[in-house]
């Protein structure tokens, strides 16, 4: 069975691309900083007969995201899609601040949860996938790495390096048989209308939208909003 690798799952985003690709005949490998969490994830896709399999880590905790990652190819036999996706924060050293609030310091926390994150993962997966001539890395942002957002300055700092990195990686491995693509969720993720009155989408409706990144491999980046 092929297998993707979910980084920052949870029961929004990565439980409805979970459902996806395990529908298509994915094994599941979720990663998150929970086991409880991931316990109960792994127990309700199997319950829809999906094989899931829970590796508590922390993107900020690069030696433990690595171990995650490799327990996971150890557990499937490979990793044949990464998708990474960290969930959003909003306190302690991640917290958003004011584009004209800036400072290295609190940019820099961003960027190690972002592009430090996304390319530890890779580093565990790619030489296998470069072996093979196949596979898919997926890497998500908000909108913020494609649009300005100033109340969010430090998080799209992070956000468009990580989109930078990837574009760059895609066009680097053209012609090798690995597709990477970078998607910017430019809408609030929701089952029902938000009261701030702002664009939104269940997780059911984006979910389909990488698995047709990964079974088409036609574009490099996608920016979902209405």
């Amino acid at each position: 069975m092929p297998t993707i690798a979910i980084i920052g799952a949870g029961r929004g985003l990565g439980l409805a691309i979970a459902r996806r690709f395990g529908s298509e005949g994915f094994d599941v490998a979720l990663i998150s900083r929970s086991k409880d969490k991931l316990d109960a994830l792994v127990g309700e896709l199997a319950s829809e007969g999906i094989t899931a399999a829970g590796f508590a880590a922390d993107v900020l905790d690069r030696p433990a995201l690595r171990a995650a990652l490799t327990a996971a190819k150890e557990h499937f036999g490979g990793i044949d899609v990464l998708e990474y996706s960290p969930a959003d924060a909003s306190a302690g050293p991640l917290a958003p601040v004011d584009i004209r609030e800036t400072t290295p310091e609190n940019v820099q926390p961003q960027i190690e949860y972002y592009l430090y994150g996304a390319m530890a993962a890779t580093e565990v997966v790619l030489p296998e996938l470069l072996a093979a001539g196949s596979g898919t890395l997926l890497f998500t942002t908000g909108a913020g790495s494609v649009y300005p957002v100033a109340q969010y300055g430090n998080v799209t700092a992070g956000g468009a390096a990580l989109r930078n990195w990837a574009l760059n990686l895609g066009s680097a491995l053209a012609g090798t048989g690995v597709h990477v693509a970078h998607i910017a969720i430019a809408l609030m993720i929701s089952d029902e209308a938000p009261a701030s009155g702002l664009d939104w989408l269940p997780a059911a409706e984006i979910a389909p939208l990488y698995w047709d990144l990964h079974h088409t491999r036609a574009v490099h980046e996608l920016v979902v909003k209405k």
